[in-house]
């Protein structure tokens, strides 16, 4: 019989082990090794069981052994240790609070992002975009930096995955309960559950739970819409991690960044924590939480357009996806049909939301709204993951910009980083500990995990670690591996319906002693999980070499809905089965985080071949990198950013140069088994008269010390903090509802004048020059006459932009040059600027004049996206100068 209601009964635990109580419901475990080794104490077999969930475990110990340990006083030293230890960090200073002057930065950030990867115990998440935003919140708690992270409790999650017999991927969608989750519900003072509600058209409401986990010192609030006084529908909104279809993904977004404002706002007034200045969106699925935010200020009597200025002040968006299609849009109507007085955000015009949606840019569909365009123009600040991604980025949406050159489109890039005491594995720390003299739990932690500093210099001092002990440790991390694989293959062996008299060949599955390469990511097209099986044959031939052979771990998901990822899946699993290589590469069903902690740590190489530049980071080869694992890649995402030959390989790539895609992945592909079989392998297999990989263990040497302290969460959100959130709540601050309607009435008033400021006449006053050629060194005076038709030159900022030249005279590596009015405006209305321009640089040197709008208030000269030049000029690329 099944039962047709459950749930979870807890044990009451004695009064000396409560602490373990506060312990579990602290997210910090799933970071902090030593409270870890103490839950896996209370019952080891439970404890795997339980698959290192805390809570789990404690719903499950029988009460004699908890009697026992209450009476087991080397378990309660232990205990009160561990909760000694949390409350220091909980209410200690951090680095954050080290900072001076203090009051530039935010009271407080809001992070809303659609996942949420803090812990496999806490399912949900689906790839990179949820890991990136648990490891922010892990490195903000231990920063000390006051963050709220805002998502949704998706009920199913993300889906597990498992393979049918012929390797087609199949989905499940187990139900979580949230009370057998480390979270619980926010109340109201008289104890009944804090809602939010959101209006839906016909009258109907979305009423959503609040359910809070703790990260450390870091409030993570997540909406649940099952309900029981939503209607039916209403209750499924947050059924599943990207589910459903158009409208539902429009409610769930709706719900993240509306409701979660509101979440937001109960939470802070219930607890008295700080209010947030800064609002991060991570993504566009968050982008309505500007929309709230607007509407709250029209409630103060705010004016549309002043309201939108002090929103903007106060927002960073962080965009992720170097592709269109990787953006959510959604049908204008449908967003019509959910806003305005008959929907949500009434007194908002319905115009106005569509009109932040709208692509204004050439080849913009205009019947849809996109949600990164409307991020985009919520938010002053804006950033892609990586160096290459921001360029990426700034191309991608330069059509909001018209007027402005790529480079100069107002989106900067923060590279991604990974929480490194969550990713590397406990020996590894354990060798860092030994070697800068750190206690249990102390020097063990690497750069960036905590305190006041980034202790950067336990990054270098492995390099005074003895080869035989880097190399000990590998050979440790790739038998776990190994044993690791070995039991998964069986499981998904019997899941796809092998009984174990089939399965005795997994006992030799992969080999401790042979070169482990990894790749596990999620399946779209671009990541090309199946290049490696371009030349079958000549794969093969480096998975059996007799003196130099190679061994493939492999795991991923493809999206649902993706059925040509699924067939990817299927065709790497079809090879994988093949009696002849199965032993030397393997398929691993069910990526997710526990697997990742066993895979990044256990692998030699980490591979990674996406279609260049579609990487917007990629994070999974710094997890890597973090146990010593060396990077084999395409140089995209952060690769591009910090390859050197000293601990990676870089594979050739023909972008740009071949446009068949077939054509393209052979070369690569080529270029890959090349890499493989003459430089990695024979590198990996070359040992010196010690019989260690002398050549080898440098790179890995050289890897842990250059790469640890830069692929760090905790530099990134430094990063974040000192270049968006600081600036960001600095404007927030200045933009009063008074300075906001005079910057709103001032952008006004400059669109409306804009059509009459025009460039008249440029003219170069003196320069030395020969035949047309000019010194370096020299300064060319220029006069340059203006129609500012309505507007002043307080209004207006005239530049020289100048530097060298192409064939086509496109300026590029460009220079600014204020110049300055000469008087007032002549007979005619029209304004005189002067200025000198040094020729600081040989070679092709061109230069153009440009007019900007100019306000104390912008946070930079391309805000508006208005600029005006010389007539017959489309860019920087007028007046050639010198050659």
């Amino acid at each position: 019989m099944k039962a047709i209601r459950r749930f979870t009964v807890r044990p009451v635990l004695p009064e000396p082990l409560r602490p373990l109580s506060d312990l579990a419901r602290n997210l910090r475990w799933s970071w902090h090794t030593e409270t870890r080794e103490l839950f896996q104490a209370v019952d080891p077999e439970g404890w795997a069981a339980s698959g290192g969930d805390p809570v789990r475990l404690l719903g499950a110990v029988p009460a004699g052994r908890l009697a026992q340990l209450a009476e087991d006083q080397d378990f309660l030293t232990g205990l009160t240790a561990a909760a000694d230890d949390l409350d220091a960090y909980l209410h200690g200073p951090r680095w954050y609070q080290s900072q001076s002057p203090t009051p530039q930065l935010p009271a407080a950030v809001a992070y809303f992002s659609p996942e949420f990867g803090v812990t496999a115990a806490l399912p949900q998440y689906s790839g990179g975009l949820g890991i990136l935003a648990g490891d922010h919140l892990k490195a903000a708690s231990d920063l000390g930096v006051p963050l709220i992270g805002v998502g949704l409790l998706y009920r199913h999650g993300y889906f597990r995955q498992s393979l049918s017999r012929d390797g087609w991927q199949q989905e499940q969608y187990p139900l979580l309960d949230p009370n057998e989750l480390p979270v619980s519900l926010l109340r109201e003072a008289d104890g009944t559950p804090s809602q939010v509600a959101l209006t839906l058209p016909g009258g109907r409401a979305l009423r959503a739970h609040i359910w809070q986990a703790q990260v450390g010192r870091v409030p993570l609030l997540m909406l649940d819409s099952d309900v029981e006084e939503n209607a039916a529908g209403e209750r499924e909104v947050t059924d599943r991690l990207y589910g459903g279809g158009s409208e539902h993904r429009l409610l769930q977004e709706m719900l993240l960044g509306i409701g979660g404002v509101r979440a937001v706002r109960s939470y802070c007034r219930l607890t008295g924590h700080p209010t947030p200045e800064v609002f991060h969106t991570n993504e566009g699925h968050a982008g309505f939480l500007g929309l709230e935010r607007i509407r709250e200020l029209a409630g103060e009597g705010v004016e549309f357009d002043a309201a939108l200025e002090a929103v903007r002040a106060g927002t960073v968006f962080t965009t992720h996806t170097p592709v269109p299609a990787g953006i959510d849009r959604f049908d204008r109507e449908l967003v019509a049909h959910h806003f305005g007085d008959a929907g949500e955000l009434p007194g908002v015009d319905v115009g106005r939301v569509l009109q932040l949606g709208m692509e204004t840019y050439p080849g913009g569909e205009p019947n849809l709204f996109n949600m990164a365009v409307m991020g985009l123009r919520l938010a002053q600040r804006a950033n892609g993951v990586s160096t290459l991604h921001g360029a990426v980025s700034r191309r991608m949406f330069s059509g909001l910009w018209p007027g402005f050159d790529p480079q100069e489109v107002p989106i900067t890039s923060v590279t991604n980083g990974v929480h490194a005491p969550t990713w590397v594995a406990p020996e590894v720390m354990r060798l860092g500990a030994r070697q800068t003299g750190g206690g249990r739990g102390g020097g063990a932690r690497p750069a960036g995990s905590g305190g006041s500093g980034d202790g950067a210099q336990r990054w270098d001092a492995v390099g005074d670690i003895a080869d035989a002990e880097i190399w000990d440790l590998r050979r440790t991390l790739r038998r776990q591996l190994v044993q690791e694989v070995r039991e998964r293959l069986r499981a998904s062996w019997r899941q796809r319906g092998a009984v174990d008299a089939e399965l005795g060949w997994t006992d030799a599955a992969l080999d401790p002693d042979v070169l482990t390469i990894g790749f596990a990511r999620r399946v779209p097209s671009y990541k090309r999980l199946t290049l490696m099986l371009r030349d079958r044959d000549r794969l093969m031939h480096m998975l059996l070499h007799p003196q130099r052979p190679v061994q493939i771990v492999v795991a991923g998901k493809a999206h649902p809905a993706d059925d040509g990822g699924k067939r990817l899946v299927q065709e790497l699993v079809r090879f994988a089965d093949d009696p002849r290589v199965r032993h030397r590469i393997v398929f691993l069903p069910d990526y997710g985080m526990g697997m990742a902690k066993k895979l990044y740590p256990g692998c030699d190489v980490w591979l990674n071949n996406p279609l260049r530049p579609l990487e917007a980071c990629g994070t999974s080869g710094m997890k890597a990198a973090l146990n010593g694992c060396l990077n084999l890649s395409v140089l995209d995402g952060w690769w591009d950013e910090w390859f050197e030959p000293d601990f990676g390989w870089a594979i050739p790539t023909a972008d740009g140069v071949v446009t068949d895609v077939d054509r393209r992945d052979d070369l690569e592909a080529n270029a890959l088994y090349e890499l493989i079989e003459q430089r990695v392998a024979p590198r990996f297999y070359d040992r010196g008269p010690d019989g260690l990989p002398g050549r080898w263990i440098e790179m890995v040497r050289q890897t842990l010390a250059t790469l640890g302290p830069k692929v760090l969460a905790g530099r990134m959100v430094r990063e974040y903090v000192e270049r968006l959130y600081a600036p960001a709540a600095e404007a927030h601050r200045a933009l009063t509802p008074e300075a906001a309607r005079e910057l709103a009435a001032w952008k006004a008033r400059v669109r409306a004048a804009w059509p009459q400021v025009a460039v008249d006449h440029v003219e170069a006053v003196a320069a030395t020059a020969v035949n047309g050629t000019a010194e370096l060194g020299s300064t060319l005076g220029l006069r340059v006459r203006v129609a500012l038709g309505r507007l002043g030159p307080d209004d207006v900022e005239v530049q020289a932009v100048a530097g060298r030249v192409d064939p086509d005279d496109a300026i590029g590596d460009a220079q600014t040059f204020p110049l300055k009015p000469a008087g007032g405006p002549d007979l005619e209305g029209r304004w005189m600027y002067e200025g000198p321009l040094t020729l600081d640089r040989t070679g092709p040197f061109g230069y153009t004049v440009r007019i900007l709008p100019s306000h104390r208030l912008l946070p930079h000269s391309a805000d508006l996206g208005l600029v005006a030049l010389p007539t017959g000029a489309t860019g920087e690329g007028a007046g050639v100068l010198m050659r």
